[in-house]
């Protein structure tokens, strides 16, 4: 029996994904091949205008919108944990194993990684009856310098969408938390940080019982 060879030409009659000549894909790419990479501030400004327009559509209030943004951002903080451990040292890739290496995770890692700098500053609640809340600080959120704000909505704060980042972080690094950001700027003359933002991160009891727990022993 002869051997059967197949036609010339063969391979370019394959239907599917067709593939660069050095067969290699974007697959083959390392990962922290864009660890450097920026995206333009026109860019980011037009794309979050956009999810702020779309996430407004036929909602109730501020409260309802702000949740929108909320959960919109969310999966990126789940999905930038990952991202961010990976590229970590081997020997200190690791998640967070308590609350303030976590707060500082965040206050460091994740806002150098998404706007280029720290944020402003970390701070636990005062108030001894509350003390699951931690507050971190940004001066003037990225997120809300290109937003116009009409007046009958003055109270919205579209840092949201960050808050919404932070609580993914946090869901999963497993330690559960509810995230809203607060306006605390004056909107006088004269006032340096007009756009002021508090995220107020407040943890789920089970977090508080743990992080008790671990500290005894």
């Amino acid at each position: 029996m002869s051997n059967l060879q197949a036609p010339r030409g063969g391979a370019k009659e394959q239907p599917g994904l067709r593939y660069p000549t050095n067969g290699k894909t974007i697959y083959h790419r390392p990962l922290n091949r864009s660890k450097t990479a920026e995206l333009s501030g026109a860019s980011f400004a037009y794309l979050f205008s956009e999810m702020v327009s779309y996430a407004s559509k036929k909602i109730e209030s501020i409260q309802d919108l702000e949740k929108r943004l909320n959960v919109q951002g969310h999966p990126i903080g789940l999905k930038l944990l990952d991202l961010l451990l990976y590229r970590e040292p081997a020997r200190s890739q690791t998640r967070p194993l308590n609350i303030i290496t976590l707060l500082h995770f965040i206050k460091i890692n994740v806002w150098q990684h998404l706007f280029g700098q720290a944020a402003d500053g970390l701070e636990k609640s005062s108030d001894p009856s509350k003390p699951d809340e931690y507050m971190i600080i940004d001066n003037e959120p990225l997120v809300n310098r290109y937003i116009s704000v009409p007046r009958d909505m003055s109270q919205l704060n579209c840092a949201a969408y960050v808050a919404g980042i932070i609580e993914g972080v946090c869901d999963g690094s497993a330690f559960p938390a509810r995230v809203t950001a607060h306006s605390v700027g004056k909107q006088e003359e004269g006032e340096m940080w007009p756009g002021r933002t508090v995220f107020l991160v407040k943890f789920a009891p089970e977090v508080m019982e743990r992080e008790s727990f671990l500290g005894k022993g």
